[in-house]
């Protein structure tokens, strides 16, 4: 499997950033070693000094697919979840000032956290989905899949262009606004629709 991660997703987060809008969706990978595994904490790694959380709606492909056109994007996934795509940002402000690629920044071990999945069935409308996260019992980020630049369907059909989809394929969507550092002893709370999908642990 891969991780499909979009950035630059949401408006505010690109304005709180002070990033460029991007006329494309701005795509990166993750590795199969950057999942947590299931029931495990997050461990903070030695190498950054400000490592952020990102909370994303994410979504789990079920059919092998390339060049899929928007309007048959629906038929390539029935489960969506919550994820975390954690940030070294210390390591990727640096590398970003030097024109370099910043995957060490987003791809390192344990740096995709991945929750249980939901069916879409369960949503009336895939693109009218509130979600947010919940650190240490104060909402720190809290949004609605609408607010998307690239609506899921969109993403699906765009990322195929460039990958083949295969089965079991994760794509974080991008992150809204209000990500910011984790510390040893935090506690992350992700929900859907007021519905808690996950638990985790900094460590």
């Amino acid at each position: 499997m891969k991780i499909i991660c979009v950035g630059r997703n949401y408006t505010d987060h690109i304005k709180e950033l002070d990033n460029s809008k991007p006329k494309n969706p701005v795509l990166f990978l993750k590795p199969d070693s950057a999942i947590i595994l299931k029931n495990k904490p997050f461990f903070i790694p030695d190498f950054s000094q400000d490592i952020h959380y990102e909370l994303e709606i994410t979504v789990k492909i079920s059919r092998i697919g390339k060049h899929i056109q928007q309007k048959f994007s629906h038929k390539y996934y029935d489960f969506i979840g919550l994820g975390v795509d954690f940030t070294a940002r210390d390591l990727q402000a640096d590398l970003k000032s030097k024109g370099l690629p910043w995957e060490k920044s987003k791809a390192f071990d344990g740096s995709c956290f991945i929750s249980e999945w939901t069916e879409k069935s369960k949503f009336d409308n895939i693109d009218n989905i509130n979600f947010n996260l919940v650190k240490n019992g104060k909402t720190v980020q809290d949004s609605n899949s609408k607010l998307m630049l690239w609506k899921i369907d969109e993403l699906i059909s765009y990322i195929s262009r460039y990958f083949t989809l295969k089965i079991g394929d994760v794509i974080f969507t991008g992150t809204p606004a209000g990500v910011g550092k984790v510390s040893i002893g935090d506690n992350l709370e992700g929900f859907i629709e007021r519905d808690k999908i996950f638990d985790l642990k900094i460590k």
